[in-house]
């Protein structure tokens, strides 16, 4: 029974974190996508955009799964 807490707790928890990394990594090819835009070559932003889409879904996904929105798991 306790293998299954820690579990749930591990995948909450990386969860809540993938999200707000997704959204950071969203931001940075945005604004890399930006200055390019203007002429300011900054390198590839389709990589980050990719990453931050991977993040995001996985977070999402992980949070979903994990029963988050349910709460801690009973017996």
């Amino acid at each position: 029974m306790a293998v299954r807490k820690i579990r749930w707790f591990v995948k909450a928890q990386l969860g809540v974190l993938l999200l707000p990394a997704g959204l950071c990594l969203f931001g940075k090819a945005v604004e890399r996508e930006t200055l390019q835009a203007i002429g300011q070559n900054q390198g590839p932003w389709a990589w980050y955009g990719a990453l931050s889409l991977i993040a995001i879904t996985a977070g999402v996904g992980l949070m979903i799964e994990s029963g988050l929105l349910r709460g801690y798991p009973k017996q």
